[in-house]
């Protein structure tokens, strides 16, 4: 038996077939847990790839309901047959309306096949030249992180590592690990900050980052698993696939003994200067 909770990673190329994503998702999810893994994580458009061609209407016609629709569905049985838990993502419809765009969503589902917990993402990628919103709904909560036996999981979307107050949140409110199902866009400059952002966070909360990612199509890859401390576990470059990393559940309170970051916080000076975020 592993001495240390295992977790797989998924990095994989989402075509804008859903139902060959599906079957594909499933696969990953029968070896994850051929290695006994306790977790496995997928990235984010899991679902399926949408090209700037693809219009709001055409997307919100993939989209499906978290309760009800036939992915997560499906990936809750894999989950219960093969006693593994699952990190997804899908397009959700929303429900609004008149307006057709979709949540970008990730889903945790326990190894009983149970949901344990549900996150839109906070922050859509209106960056770059790119423009989520026009497809897309930003959420509007952050999900408290949930406990697992890999650790206390919270859970955020891509783009949102760019925000560190939203990192922070998670940590004070529990969380020992980030898991963060990205697709994230290559270009000039573009890995370098995701390889520095990523470990940053990591670093200043004291705990994992998990981070699969979307490879091929306009996406960059490099899934990376990052320790407390800013080690690199794991780097996937391009490659489509699999890797298992372990977590030292210990190593998060050692990091923060050592390198004291969350206690020597001066919130009585910080609340002085809350507005400057709203």
């Amino acid at each position: 038996m592993p001495k240390f909770p295992l977790v797989a990673i998924v990095q994989m190329r989402s075509s804008e077939d859903k139902v060959e994503n599906l079957e594909l998702s499933v696969g990953f999810i029968r070896e994850a847990a051929k290695k006994k893994s306790n977790l496995i994580c997928f990235p984010e458009f899991q679902m399926a790839y949408s090209p700037e061609s693809q219009s709001a209407n055409q997307l919100s016609e993939i989209a499906e309901s978290v309760n009800d629709g036939n992915f997560i569905t499906t990936l809750r049985k894999a989950a219960k047959v093969n006693k593994i838990s699952i990190i997804s993502t899908i397009y959700e419809k929303s429900n609004n309306g008149s307006d057709n765009r979709v949540y970008d969503t990730v889903v945790l589902i326990d190894s009983k096949g149970e949901i344990s917990s549900v996150y839109r993402k906070l922050h859509l990628y209106d960056a770059l030249g790119f423009k989520e919103s026009d497809k897309m709904m930003a959420g509007n909560m952050i999900e408290k992180p949930v406990k697992t036996s890999v650790g206390n999981i919270g859970l955020m979307i891509c783009y949102d590592i760019r925000f560190p107050e939203m990192s922070r949140i998670l940590t004070v409110k529990g969380a020992n690990v980030l898991v963060s199902p990205s697709a994230w866009v290559h270009g000039v400059m573009k890995e370098e900050h995701w390889q520095t952002l990523l470990k940053a966070r990591a670093i200043e909360n004291g705990l994992y980052i998990i981070a699969p990612d979307q490879v091929g199509n306009i996406f960059s890859g490099r899934s990376m698993a990052v320790d407390p401390f800013g080690v690199v576990l794991l780097d996937m470059g391009n490659r489509e696939g699999m890797e298992v990393v372990e977590l030292d559940k210990s190593r998060v309170q050692k990091v923060r003994e050592l390198l004291p970051l969350l206690k020597n916080r001066r919130t009585d000076v910080y609340g002085d200067n809350i507005s400057v975020f709203s």
